[in-house]
């Protein structure tokens, strides 16, 4: 029995799964956390097919990322304009995340 997932090269696939993270990097944080429990709303009500679980999980730890990396930019800019030498606020100055 052959699924439709091998009669897909791999090279599809991987190609398929770049153009989703890119799509997914391209999100605000409040619609990747909507997509995010959209996806755990789905996987715990278990009518997914398998194939489609897995899939979906692997999108939903890729918005977890997303989400995780767009949080640590925010609370590192917060930290940067809350921390000055006196302690006190100290204005603001470009935050270099890369």
């Amino acid at each position: 029995m052959t699924s439709a997932r091998s009669a897909v090269p791999a090279s599809a696939d991987a190609g398929a799964a770049e153009q989703d993270l890119a799509s997914i990097r391209e999100l605000p944080f409040e619609r990747a956390l909507e997509q995010l429990e959209g996806i755990v709303r789905s996987l715990e009500k278990g009518d997914v097919p398998l194939d489609e679980s897995v899939a979906i999980y692997e999108r939903g730890e890729a918005l977890k990322r997303h989400c995780d990396a767009l949080l640590q930019r925010a609370e590192a800019r917060i930290q940067k304009i809350t921390l000055g030498a006196d302690g006190k606020a100290a204005g603001t100055a470009p935050l270099d995340v890369d």
